[in-house]
């Protein structure tokens, strides 16, 4: 099993979220965090002043699947969230040791 984390722009959640729909996967962790990768930020105007925002919205998305929908997952994310942009995101893949269903108690990919 691996755990799917996205950091993405926030306006493409809902698209994001429709396309794992498609590939089968409805269900997802959704949170809102805050960063910046080498870009460092942004550097914005108002009212002819300039500031420095360092600190960008992003949404982080993160999914639990079996090691064989790993490849469409991650395809159905890139391709729904590239804009081609600097700030688009990231995508990381790391093992899951086990999986338990609390009300349940099922485990392993049973309890996907």
């Amino acid at each position: 099993m691996k755990r799917i984390e996205a950091i993405i722009r926030p306006d493409k959640v809902t698209a994001v979220r429709q396309a794992l729909e498609k590939v089968g996967f409805p269900g997802l962790n959704v949170s809102e965090v805050e960063g910046h990768g080498k870009q460092k930020g942004v550097v914005q105007q108002w009212r002819g002043d300039k500031y420095r925002v360092e600190l960008l919205p992003k949404m982080r998305l993160e999914i639990v699947v079996s090691d064989r929908d790993v490849p469409k997952i991650l395809r159905a994310i890139q391709d729904t969230a590239k804009t081609g942009a600097v700030g688009d995101g990231k995508i990381f893949v790391s093992p899951v040791e086990e999986v338990i269903r609390i009300r349940t108690g099922e485990a392993g990919e049973a309890a996907l």
